[in-house]
């Protein structure tokens, strides 16, 4: 018999199809499985964490507003994900920065080497900044460092 968390993934992972985007209400999802909101974040951070290459973005109000995006694992896909933090006015905290970082480097896209260096450099720590700004300062960092490092891969 399948779990309420398999059937959750599998509806998701369904009604993401081929695409690479899909938005979803947290509450009306947890209405239509007949279970708490605090079980659809559940599946959504253990099964669709960005190491299985996927990026959830979180709306506040409206009933939980959820995009949860697919990316890609190769250099196209990770630009693509970099132009839509850029494009965000909300930036990016340091675990998710990290997370990246660490699915970049098993994915062979940058060293382990370069995501360590590059993760000691967008620490809260590193990034001298009033606190609402951090996370803003650290995507425009991450952003701008991946793409240079991606870059001088392709000139290889």
């Amino acid at each position: 018999m399948n779990s309420i968390s398999n059937l959750i993934e599998e509806f998701l992972i369904e009604t993401l199809g081929d695409g690479d985007t899909v938005n979803i209400s947290r509450n009306e999802l947890a209405l239509y499985f007949d279970c708490a909101p605090s079980q659809i974040n559940y599946v959504l951070s253990t099964r669709f964490s960005l190491e299985r290459g996927f990026i959830i973005e979180s709306r506040r109000g409206g009933g939980g507003s959820i995009t949860l995006i697919r990316v890609a694992s190769d250099a196209p896909g990770i630009m693509a994900y970099l132009d839509s933090i850029r494009d965000g006015k909300e930036g990016i905290g340091y675990v998710r920065a990290a997370q990246l970082l660490r699915r970049m480097a098993e994915d062979g896209l940058i060293t382990a080497r370069d995501g360590f260096i590059i993760g000691a450099a967008i620490t809260d720590k590193a990034l001298l900044s009033p606190a609402g700004n951090k996370d803003i300062l650290r995507a425009n960092v991450l952003d701008h460092v991946l793409r240079t490092l991606l870059k001088a891969a392709d000139i290889k």
